[in-house]
């Protein structure tokens, strides 16, 4: 029913302590043993994480500078490739992930499962693989192979866990230049982007203004918006509260799933939209048979507890998102104008109307102030989507139309900019 396997639940048992004067529900059936589920010691990466050699990685063994002033002794970048490189390197698209999301964006010979971008990458998809080569990365501080707060500290011979240093999108960039310098790819055709894959294109652009060619943001932001920042801070509180995380000390010992699950809970309502779960959920429960408990009762709720516990690494989370938040295009500059100016080469902009994590005003004000500051060649489109801040991984006609169609279009005179009043 709506896509949702779970076990059946057995119906409400009644406790009366004085069978006539009080009848009520039975405590075994809150739930509470849930809590004490999944106590097993921390195994990161699920099944991708469980085949080995799918991606590849990149070891720099030279010390790494953060730009809050953290250092790490060497770094590593997983990645994966598809489509052939051209003689003269000049056909890379960077590929940069949201959140969650690992190299595997499309399957290929090493690893046959399909991936987080699958229809998108291909002979004749919006990242066209007989024209482009597409290199995905694991970015800087998550759990698919890159180095992040699971990997072992060489200093230290345990993992960084908390100690890993305070994480930025510069920094996430600055480590995917450095493969780039390693592959022998002086610049890139474009870097393409959602969420904070976005955030990472646009911060591309603006760092490395001659190695890139042009940009492709979706449902991204020049600065969050304080609801963005709330979301994320109570993301961080949920794991951060829960006993288990033990100040992020938990590896082999006891994963704090009570705190991921509420964590990522919150982070379904932030990626979908409310009139989309009124079409697919509405006021309808599971297993209206059955009488209702304080389980998992609605078809909203069971969605919910299923998809919760889609994540690595907890400190991960608490990085990346933190990454998220101190996202700023103007940050070191005299203002947000200037910073964008920064970004010289063509760049799609792409909103959603429903998303609720970027709301479609940050599109729209991102698009105009790269035009304020100077880009004449920014293209604005808005999609009348349902499926929220998700419509990057779903709709794949729309986003992958007008992702193909900035990446294969020759630019000879300014755009018409949707988006002037």
């Amino acid at each position: 029913m709506l896509g949702v396997s779970l076990p059946r639940r057995i119906n409400v048992r009644w406790f009366s302590a004085a069978e006539g004067v009080f009848r009520g529900l039975d405590p075994a059936l809150l739930c509470l043993n849930r809590l004490d589920e999944n106590k097993h010691p921390v195994k990161l990466g699920g099944a991708y994480g469980e085949k080995p050699g799918g991606y590849k990685t990149f070891c720099s063994k030279e010390k790494f500078h953060f730009k809050h002033g953290g250092i790490i002794p060497e770094l590593r970048i997983a990645y994966e490739h598809w489509g052939a490189l051209n003689e003269d390197k000049s056909n890379v698209i960077l590929l940069q992930t949201g959140a969650s999301a690992s190299t595997h964006a499309k399957s290929q010979p090493d690893n046959w499962n399909k991936g987080w971008w699958e229809e998108f990458i291909g002979p004749g998809s919006a990242l066209d693989t007989n024209k482009y080569h597409v290199i995905c990365t694991n970015i800087l501080g998550g759990c698919y192979g890159s180095t992040g707060p699971s990997s072992i500290n060489p200093v230290t011979g345990t993992e960084y866990a908390m100690t890993f240093p305070l994480l930025t999108v510069e920094d996430m960039v600055d480590a995917q230049f450095l493969l780039l310098d390693n592959l022998g790819i002086g610049k890139v055709h474009a870097t393409v982007g959602a969420s904070l894959g976005g955030m990472q294109s646009l911060m591309s652009a603006a760092l490395y203004p001659e190695r890139v060619g042009r940009v492709v943001s979706i449902s991204a932001c020049a600065q969050p918006c304080p609801t963005s920042i709330a979301f994320h801070y109570i993301q961080r509180h949920a794991i951060m509260a829960d006993p288990r995380w033990n100040k992020g000390a938990y590896y082999g010992h006891s994963y704090p799933q009570t705190g991921m699950q509420l964590a990522r809970e919150l982070g379904m309502i932030t990626y979908r939209s409310g009139p989309e779960w009124d079409t697919r959920f509405g006021h309808k429960r599971q297993y209206p048979e059955e009488s209702p408990s304080f389980c998992p009762d609605f078809a909203i709720e069971c969605y919910l507890d299923k998809k919760g516990g889609s994540f690595g690494d907890p400190n991960s989370l608490l990085y990346i998102s933190k990454a998220m938040d101190l996202f700023d295009m103007g940050c070191g500059c005299p203002s947000l104008l200037s910073g964008l100016s920064r970004i010289r080469c063509p760049v799609l902009v792409l909103g959603v109307w429903s998303d609720i994590l970027f709301p479609v005003r940050q599109q729209r004000e991102l698009a105009e102030a790269l035009h304020k500051s100077g880009n004449e060649y920014t293209v604005y489109y808005e999609l009348n989507s349902l499926y929220g801040h998700d419509t990057f991984l779903l709709d794949v006609h729309n986003v992958g139309a007008a992702v193909k169609g900035h990446l294969e279009s020759t630019l000879t005179k300014p755009v018409d900019h949707s988006f002037d009043s």
